[in-house]
Formats: C-alpha cells, structure tokens, sequence
C-alpha cells in the first residue's frame, strides 16, 4: 500500500507501518518459530522454507535456531548459558548476574530497550552472536562460519532493499518519514515480542538454576522445565492465536516439536499430571497480571544482590 502510491497522508503511512509490526510480531510467534523447531509441517522441507519467514523480516533462522533450539531450550534461565537472558550491562534478568547502581531503576527504563530488540536484531544482534557461537564450536561444518556470514548479509540485503528502499523510490514521502515510520514499525515488534518471551520466564514463581564449569546442569530435564517457565492467558484464544500459542510456555518447553496449536489441548493433562506428582506448574490467569509480575521482578533484580544458586 506504501510503494502502490495509495498511501498519500501521513497517518496512514504510520498505520501501515505499526500494522506490518503486528504482522512481523505474527510471523515470527505464529509461524517462524515453529518452523525452526520442525514442528510447522511433518516435512523437513517444509519447515525449512517457512523458517526463511524470518529471514524475510530482517533477521537470520540459522542463527535463531542456535540462540533459541540449542541454548534457551537446553539451559533455560540460566546465566552465561541462555542467551535470552543474557542482557547488557544496564539489564539484570537473572540473580547471578552481576548487579550494578543502574539496575535498581531497570524496572522502569527496561521497557524502552524491549522496543528496541528486533531494530538491534536485524542490524548488528545476528552478527554478534554468529560470532560468539563460532567460538564456542556451535557452528558445524569446515566453512560454516564463512557461509552463514555470507547468507546473512545477502538476506539483510534484499530485506533492506525491499522495507526502505522500495518506499524510498516509489512513496511520496521524505526520507526522514520513511525511516521514522521504520523504527516506528520496530518499536512496536520488538516490544510485543520481547514481552511475550519475558513474562514467560522473568517472573517471581520461576527458578534461575546453575550450571557448573562444565556447562552441566544438576536435575532431570523435565523438571528444570517445569521450574523455569511460566504461562500466561491459557483461556485467551485471541492471545493465543497472535502469539503463536506461546502463552502456553510450559507446554512448549516440554513438546517444543509439537505444533503450537495442540498446546491448549495438552495443557490441561501437563498441569493435572503435575499436581499429581507435585511439581510446579506455573501458569497467570491474565496478561496484565503477567506483566505485572514481570514489573515486580525487575524491580526485584535491580535492587537484590546475588542469590544463592537454585535448583530446578
């Protein structure tokens, strides 16, 4: 609608904009993701087309999939390990990190660096993190480093030219306007998505395990699952449905290569069997009540010192 020459007024630019961040917030919950774990379709190849969703909005799925399959998924809520807790200096999203004057306001400032998550991701996060996880031997194959370099920047290429430089030759707007109403597109996805990840696991009832020097991690696997992740809505089936049935964290933790949409048909065994053999099974009726908690232990990082280690 931008690049057609339909969009002529300022708010409708906008509108276009924040509503293509809905629709990169659903591709990456609702569709991407289960793509990446193998779990869209019953054929591999299937799964491999549709996990380039992702590459389509900026970011890099052989990257996700290490940061997201092989380390949130093994080493869940643990510092150094899971990567979706390991934050910047100025964040503090487990007891064993390190604390530091700043952190005791990241309860209040911690939001605007969620909107700023996916606009980092497709410009300088996928890099980085190929980078790190060269190093530490998680990227396979003699040139596998080299080749997924070059295939990040050819994909952030056509995306690039594709998100700004389409409506920069076609719309009838200044730069200035396009580029806005792009980070404006981002604000809005970054925080939706790092909302829904956040009040998962970065809440009050969850634990923050350790491991030891050699990465192991004391407990049965099903169980530190249980211990680290929490769901929220179960009864939304709007929630449920935008995001990608992600609301129902403790069942994907447990089935991550079961399609998203059977999780509300096995949540109710997960949480009776749980209650049967009395393990936790963490779960808020609500999403304000699971932002509200994710509030509560911001504030609760930023202003305890480090914990004793937990286990799950």
């Amino acid at each position: 609608m931008i690049i057609s020459g339909f969009v002529t007024e300022t708010w409708q630019l906008f509108g276009c904009y924040i509503l293509s961040a809905f629709g990169m917030s659903g591709i990456g919950m609702g569709v991407m993701h289960d793509a990446c774990h193998g779990s869209y379709s019953k054929s591999p190849f299937v799964n491999k087309m549709v996990s380039y969703t992702l590459n389509m909005v900026g970011a890099s799925s052989e990257v996700w999939r290490i940061q997201h399959n092989v380390l949130h998924h093994s080493y869940t809520n643990i510092h150094e390990h899971d990567d979706d807790i390991n934050a910047p200096f100025f964040l503090r999203f487990s007891p064993e990190a390190e604390q530091n004057k700043l952190h005791k306001y990241q309860h209040l400032y911690a939001w605007f660096f969620y909107s700023l998550s996916t606009l980092s991701w497709v410009t300088a996060k996928d890099f980085i993190r190929l980078k790190r996880y060269h190093k530490k031997g998680l990227v396979k194959g003699e040139n596998g480093y080299r080749n997924t370099l070059w295939t990040i920047i050819a994909w952030k290429v056509v995306y690039f030219a594709f998100i700004l430089g389409l409506p920069l030759l076609f719309a009838p707007f200044p730069f200035w306007m396009i580029l806005l109403g792009y980070v404006t597109m981002h604000f809005v996805t970054g925080f939706i998505i790092t909302m829904v990840f956040q009040i998962a696991h970065i809440v009050e009832d969850v634990n923050f395990p350790v491991a030891d020097e050699n990465g192991t991690v004391e407990g049965e696997r099903i169980l530190h699952q249980l211990a680290t992740t929490c769901n929220f809505s179960p009864n939304s089936r709007i929630i449920t449905w935008f995001a990608g049935g992600l609301n129902y964290q403790v069942e994907h933790h447990l089935f991550p290569d079961i399609c998203h949409v059977h999780y509300k048909d096995i949540a109710p065994i997960v949480k009776a069997t749980a209650e049967e053999f009395n393990v936790p099974y963490y779960s808020k009726p609500n999403f304000f009540m699971a932002v509200l908690d994710h509030f509560k232990m911001l504030y609760i990082l930023g202003n305890t010192p480090k914990l004793e280690p937990q286990k799950a």
